[in-house]
């Protein structure tokens, strides 16, 4: 008597198990007040509380067996008390659940269904795997259903296919010119929201990407990118016929025009033509007389907005442009670049008929008048022979 009830003894413990289910049958019974879908994301909540290599580790075993049940065979080795014998007498009045056993691995699932999306796993290859890696689950299940869902929207204008109704109809305002999306400031449409929201900037002068190494602000994200290249010295686009290499690649594929003679950009006035639409802009402006850019000091208009800026410094008296070799200072690049060749002799520009050499271009363009001269003034002559 003085000796203390052990619960583990094989004896007692059934008919501790057994007095337990009793009381738990004569509780009454309470339903849960919580939605279906309020449970769901209590455990989604719960979840989320998880480490990313832990939910990274439970999305691939839920990949493994997604909606499948596993049932385990019966296990008869149990005691044989009486604890048991009225189990199982209670459980004579129950149905049993069926079993679905897949014939491949032997694994027993709850219903058909589950069976068949079992048995494709057996069947179906899997044509592409994911090396990706995502912060946490949520994004990598979004990511899975880019390569899993097939894209059955078609478009009868290009062919196109889309995974979405929704992205296919956005899609078709391409063809049918629909720009649903208007600016609040001016009367510009957009296709796209997105668009919109980035054209506002221009009215707002809205700049949210900053440098981090100078501070200066840029409207559009690869605005920034490109800038960033000027502090790391980075010049991903190399030209493919010379050694010049480019930050940006609009600018290598206008020089790359040059080795190639092409020159997309026509004027329907004097079809001149051009290898970029910076300078076929400026080129209208000659034919417009548009001069968009006005000096606030004097007044004077401009075309350009660096030929103003070069402007300013004549009221400013700046001369940035220092000479390296004497003590003289220069508004302009162009006009010390001229200038160094005093000192160092050069003479780029060279007469093909005389092979005479000259150091500016304007002495050169005099030079080449008086040999034009000459064969007019030998024209003359010939005639009155």
């Amino acid at each position: 008597m003085g000796q203390k009830l052990r619960i583990m003894d094989p004896l007692i413990k059934p008919l501790i198990v057994y007095a337990g289910e009793q009381q738990m049958l004569q509780m009454p019974l309470k339903m849960c007040s919580v939605k279906l879908e309020d449970c769901s994301n209590f455990i989604d909540s719960r979840g989320d509380e998880t480490t990313v290599d832990e939910q990274q580790h439970r999305f691939k075993e839920e990949e493994d067996g997604n909606d499948e049940v596993f049932i385990p065979a019966d296990d008869n080795s149990g005691s044989s008390s009486d604890g048991d014998d009225e189990t199982a007498s209670r459980s004579k009045d129950q149905p049993t659940a069926e079993r679905f056993s897949c014939l491949t691995c032997g694994k027993t699932l709850s219903s058909q269904g589950c069976l068949e999306r079992h048995e494709r796993r057996h069947t179906e290859q899997k044509d592409f795997t994911c090396d990706l890696s995502f912060p946490i689950l949520k994004i990598r299940r979004r990511h899975s259903k880019e390569h899993s869902v097939k894209k059955q929207f078609h478009c009868e204008q290009c062919g196109k296919y889309f995974s979405t109704k929704k992205y296919r109809n956005v899609h078709k305002r391409i063809h049918t010119g629909e720009r649903p999306f208007k600016c609040p400031h001016c009367e510009k449409r957009f296709i796209y929201s997105s668009h919109l929201t980035v054209h506002v900037r221009v009215h707002t002068n809205e700049r949210p990407y900053q440098c981090s190494e100078c501070g200066k602000t840029f409207t559009y994200s690869s605005s920034l990118k490109s800038h960033q290249r000027i502090h790391s010295d980075e010049k991903p686009y190399q030209c493919k016929h010379c050694d010049k290499r480019f930050r940006h690649k609009s600018c290598w594929v206008c020089h790359e025009r040059i080795h190639t003679g092409e020159k997309p950009y026509l004027c329907s006035v004097c079809w001149k033509g051009f290898y970029n639409s910076t300078e076929f802009l400026f080129h209208q402006r000659v034919h417009t007389g548009e001069r968009p850019y006005h000096c606030s000091v004097c007044g004077k208009s401009f075309s350009k907005h660096n030929n103003l800026q070069k402007h300013k410094m004549i009221h400013t008296g700046e001369r940035p442009y220092k000479c390296s070799h004497c003590d003289k200072t220069f508004a302009h690049s162009h006009v010390l670049k001229t200038h160094v060749r005093i000192h160092t002799g050069e003479k780029p520009y060279h007469c093909s008929i005389c092979g005479e050499r000259f150091t500016y271009f304007g002495s050169f363009q005099t030079h080449k008048k008086k040999h034009a001269k000459g064969k007019a003034r030998q024209g003359k002559a010939s005639l009155f022979v």
